[in-house]
């Protein structure tokens, strides 16, 4: 609202333009008025584009005069403005503040309602529900300034998980015309230090983006986009020496029950389908030979990592793939253990490569074929240093034994070798731990409608076989990495 007007004037059509002016005139308000859009016989006054958010500005008005039919009077009296319908209309009965529950049920019975994902028919209040959390996902878009190293091929999917509900998103704007002190959010690997170094000099707020954890069919080595990403404004979530969103939430947030509910679902979902980061592995075969949880030696996974990745730098410890088998092998010195290298590294296109004669010191074999779906159904215990495949351990109730600090550490639910910050203090069950991670953290975005869905909506997609996206440039990648693959072994490396 402009300054010093607390007054909104509205007329859903221009038949009601003259008894609206009329009425304000009447009530000698004009000195603290505003119209949204043009009103004839109120030219004089300030003028507010017709588009804008009607809730926004009913949240900052004092009163609503509009025509009886203008739905602005309904979204005024939810906001707890005062409301003068003007004449005869389906809203007239809000001059009666005991009429407004009355008038929401007829307003919503008006229509049929169905489910943008295609599952039919639902409810007013799902179709509420779902608006809501479109609108919540905007709302927290609004304040960023400036978005910076998201490529090409990862803006098909991350744009719509990004947007603000104005304007195309704005990525990799020039520093000096980013506001000061204001927000901006980056793919940290992907930016331009020195535009980072000049946005942090002009007091802007540098959040980060990163791939969610249930995050496509395919790997992003192989330029997928990603289906799921985290916004994280004060630190990222694998970073131990500070204090992430998802931290925070595992530290003090009470969690609804109805989420923990949700969150066991998923779980259980999650697992019987074989689902994990990269898609499914719905048939999850393993070798008819190999040993198995129900052989008397314990079997143990140990998950390489890629060498550079920002998760190992900052909560590994200083620790490489070749020194966490010889730290699993200290610590399980009779367990069959299974060396499972990163599907990135094994593409071909990132840093942490153990050559096999290495890894076989400590391992016992090498899995390079089976899913990690695969992997988890079929062992005891999991040594990792920060991999989300510890996480997804938990969910199938294995032992996890972290030598590093990934952001499931320290909650009561792990073995922790690493140091795990002190300020997490919070025991925290496994449901509840799913909760955060995947229903209350990250962003989902749905492959067919591209709409931002939940967590549910996606799985469903990928169980269905919907999740995949397929491109020129991810088939380039594809054979890159075998190409990768095949000069390594021809040279040993």
């Amino acid at each position: 609202m402009p300054e010093g007007r607390r007054v909104l004037v509205s007329v859903s059509s221009p038949a009601a333009s003259q008894a609206v002016a009329q009425h304000l005139r009447s009530l000698d308000l004009m000195e603290d008025a505003a119209t949204l859009g043009r009103i004839p016989g109120l030219d004089r006054l300030p003028r507010l584009p017709a588009p804008s958010d009607p809730w926004h500005l009913c949240a900052q008005a004092d009163r609503v005069i509009a025509d009886a039919e203008d739905e602005i009077l309904l979204v005024a009296a939810l906001c707890g403005c005062s409301v003068e319908p003007v004449g005869a209309g389906r809203f007239a009965a809000l001059t009666d503040p005991q009429r407004l529950e009355e008038t929401v049920a007829a307003e919503l019975s008006r229509w049929t309602y169905s489910d943008p994902f295609g599952r039919g028919r639902i409810a007013p209040t799902q179709a509420v529900d779902l608006l809501a959390d479109w609108r919540r996902l905007i709302d927290a878009n609004r304040p960023v300034a400036a978005i910076y190293g998201i490529a090409r091929w990862k803006r098909i999917t991350a744009d719509n998980l990004l947007w603000d509900g104005s304007m195309p998103v704005r990525h990799d704007r020039a520093a000096r015309d980013v506001p000061q002190a204001s927000q901006a959010l980056a793919w940290i690997t992907r930016s331009d230090a020195r535009t980072l170094a000049e946005l942090e000099t002009r007091g802007v707020r540098i959040g980060e983006i990163e791939d969610g954890m249930i995050r496509s069919t395919g790997l992003g080595a192989n330029c997928v986009p990603p289906l799921s990403i985290v916004v994280d404004a004060k630190a990222p979530h694998f970073d131990p020496t500070q204090a992430s969103d998802l931290e925070i939430i595992l530290e003090t947030a009470t969690i609804p029950e109805t989420t923990i509910l949700r969150a066991r679902k998923l779980r259980e979902r999650l697992v019987s389908g074989g689902i994990s980061k990269y898609g499914q592995d719905s048939q999850r075969a393993l070798p008819e030979d190999g040993p198995r949880r129900s052989d008397s030696r314990k079997l143990v996974l140990v998950t390489g990592q890629v060498g550079d990745d920002r998760s190992v730098l900052c909560g590994g410890g200083g620790l490489d793939n070749l020194e966490l088998l010889r730290r699993a092998r200290g610590h399980e010195p009779d367990a069959h253990i299974v060396f499972k290298p990163h599907p990135d590294v094994e593409a071909g296109h990132r840093k942490g490569h153990v050559p096999d004669a290495r890894a076989l010191e400590f391992a016992d074999e090498i899995d390079r074929t089976s899913s990690i779906a695969a992997l988890l159904d079929r062992v005891d215990a999991v040594h990792v240093l920060t991999s989300l495949a510890g996480f997804e351990a938990l969910m199938r109730g294995r032992e996890v034994v972290t030598h590093g600090v990934p952001f499931y550490a320290g909650w009561g639910l792990t073995r922790d070798l690493g140091a795990v910050p002190a300020r997490r203090t919070r025991r925290r069950s496994l449901d509840e731990l799913v909760a955060a991670t995947l229903l209350l953290y990250p962003r989902y975005l749905d492959p067919v409608t591209r709409l931002p869905c939940d967590a549910e909506t996606l799985v469903d997609r990928i169980s269905g076989g919907q999740a995949n996206v397929r491109s020129a440039l991810i088939r380039w990648r594809e054979f890159q990495g075998r190409m990768n693959r095949a000069f390594g072994w021809l040279t040993g490396r």
